[in-house]
Protein backbone atom coordinates (compact mmCIF):
# COMPACT_ATOMS: atom_id res chain seq x y z
CA UNK A 1 0.00 0.00 0.00
CA UNK A 2 1.22 3.61 -0.64
CA UNK A 3 1.63 6.30 1.35
CA UNK A 4 -0.35 9.62 0.50
CA UNK A 5 3.25 11.20 -0.96
CA UNK A 6 4.08 7.98 -2.99
CA UNK A 7 0.22 8.09 -4.01
CA UNK A 8 0.57 11.72 -5.42
CA UNK A 9 4.52 11.04 -7.29
CA UNK A 10 2.55 7.85 -8.91
CA UNK A 11 -0.43 9.50 -9.85
CA UNK A 12 1.94 12.33 -11.35
CA UNK A 13 4.67 9.84 -13.08
CA UNK A 14 1.59 7.99 -14.70
CA UNK A 15 0.21 11.63 -15.95
CA UNK A 16 3.46 12.37 -17.55
CA UNK A 17 4.00 9.22 -19.45
CA UNK A 18 0.71 9.95 -20.34
CA UNK A 19 -0.14 5.99 -21.43
CA UNK A 20 2.68 5.23 -23.04
CA UNK A 21 5.14 2.99 -21.77
CA UNK A 22 8.10 5.08 -20.68
CA UNK A 23 8.83 9.17 -20.72
CA UNK A 24 12.02 11.30 -19.71
CA UNK A 25 11.06 14.05 -16.90
CA UNK A 26 12.87 16.39 -14.79
CA UNK A 27 12.29 16.64 -11.19
CA UNK A 28 10.87 20.13 -11.91
CA UNK A 29 8.22 18.46 -14.02
CA UNK A 30 7.31 16.08 -11.63
CA UNK A 31 7.06 18.49 -8.85
CA UNK A 32 4.92 20.95 -10.97
CA UNK A 33 2.30 18.16 -11.25
CA UNK A 34 2.19 17.07 -7.84
CA UNK A 35 -0.56 19.29 -5.16
CA UNK A 36 0.34 22.25 -4.21
CA UNK A 37 -0.76 21.77 -0.46
CA UNK A 38 2.19 19.16 -0.19
CA UNK A 39 5.77 20.53 -0.21
CA UNK A 40 8.39 18.09 -1.80
CA UNK A 41 11.29 18.71 -1.70
CA UNK A 42 13.79 16.92 -4.52
CA UNK A 43 15.90 14.72 -2.23
CA UNK A 44 12.63 13.27 -0.46
CA UNK A 45 11.42 12.98 -4.66
CA UNK A 46 14.67 10.95 -5.55
CA UNK A 47 13.37 8.32 -2.21
CA UNK A 48 10.17 8.20 -3.36
CA UNK A 49 10.54 7.78 -6.74
CA UNK A 50 13.33 5.14 -5.47
CA UNK A 51 10.98 3.68 -3.01
CA UNK A 52 8.00 2.87 -6.22
CA UNK A 53 10.97 1.53 -8.43
CA UNK A 54 11.55 -1.00 -6.09
CA UNK A 55 8.12 -1.61 -5.29
CA UNK A 56 8.09 -2.72 -9.09
CA UNK A 57 5.96 -0.14 -10.28
CA UNK A 58 8.97 1.30 -13.05
CA UNK A 59 12.29 1.06 -13.54
CA UNK A 60 14.27 4.22 -13.19
CA UNK A 61 17.65 5.30 -14.82
CA UNK A 62 18.81 8.61 -13.63
CA UNK A 63 20.69 10.27 -16.13
CA UNK A 64 21.84 14.28 -17.17
CA UNK A 65 21.07 16.53 -20.24
CA UNK A 66 22.78 19.69 -20.55
CA UNK A 67 23.25 19.46 -16.68
CA UNK A 68 19.75 19.14 -15.49
CA UNK A 69 18.86 15.99 -13.82
CA UNK A 70 16.69 14.19 -15.70
CA UNK A 71 14.36 9.98 -14.99
CA UNK A 72 14.16 7.98 -17.73
CA UNK A 73 11.23 6.21 -16.50
CA UNK A 74 9.60 2.80 -17.88
CA UNK A 75 6.19 1.86 -16.92
CA UNK A 76 5.72 -1.87 -15.82
CA UNK A 77 2.77 -3.82 -15.23
CA UNK A 78 2.10 -2.24 -11.68
CA UNK A 79 2.47 1.24 -13.12
CA UNK A 80 -0.34 0.39 -15.92
CA UNK A 81 -2.11 -0.54 -13.41
CA UNK A 82 -2.09 2.31 -11.50
CA UNK A 83 -5.15 4.37 -12.17
CA UNK A 84 -7.27 1.04 -12.65
CA UNK A 85 -5.95 -0.42 -9.21
CA UNK A 86 -7.21 3.43 -8.05
CA UNK A 87 -10.43 3.28 -8.92
CA UNK A 88 -10.75 -0.30 -7.64
CA UNK A 89 -9.84 0.65 -4.07
CA UNK A 90 -12.05 3.45 -4.60
CA UNK A 91 -14.97 1.55 -5.01
CA UNK A 92 -13.85 -1.01 -2.79
CA UNK A 93 -14.06 1.82 0.06
CA UNK A 94 -17.45 3.26 -1.27
CA UNK A 95 -18.91 -0.29 -0.87
CA UNK A 96 -17.84 -0.80 2.83
CA UNK A 97 -19.01 2.61 3.64
CA UNK A 98 -22.89 1.58 1.91
CA UNK A 99 -22.41 -1.67 4.14
CA UNK A 100 -21.76 0.27 6.85
CA UNK A 101 -24.93 2.16 6.26
CA UNK A 102 -27.26 -0.95 5.73
CA UNK A 103 -25.72 -2.20 9.18
CA UNK A 104 -26.80 0.68 11.32
CA UNK A 105 -29.87 0.80 9.25
CA UNK A 106 -30.73 -3.01 9.82
CA UNK A 107 -29.89 -2.75 13.92
CA UNK A 108 -32.01 0.09 14.09
CA UNK A 109 -34.76 -1.72 12.68
CA UNK A 110 -34.29 -4.95 14.80
CA UNK A 111 -34.07 -2.36 17.69
CA UNK A 112 -37.39 -1.26 16.91
CA UNK A 113 -39.20 -4.56 16.56
CA UNK A 114 -37.27 -5.41 19.81
CA UNK A 115 -38.75 -2.75 21.77
CA UNK A 116 -42.40 -2.73 20.30
CA UNK A 117 -42.33 -6.97 21.34
CA UNK A 118 -40.96 -6.37 25.07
Amino acid sequence: MLTRYENEVMSAVYSLCDGTEGCLVSPIDILSVLPAKHKIDPDRLDDILNALKCDGYFDLIPSERRGEKMYVINLKESGFAYKRNAKQKQRDITYKIFLAFVGAFATFIFGLILKAIF
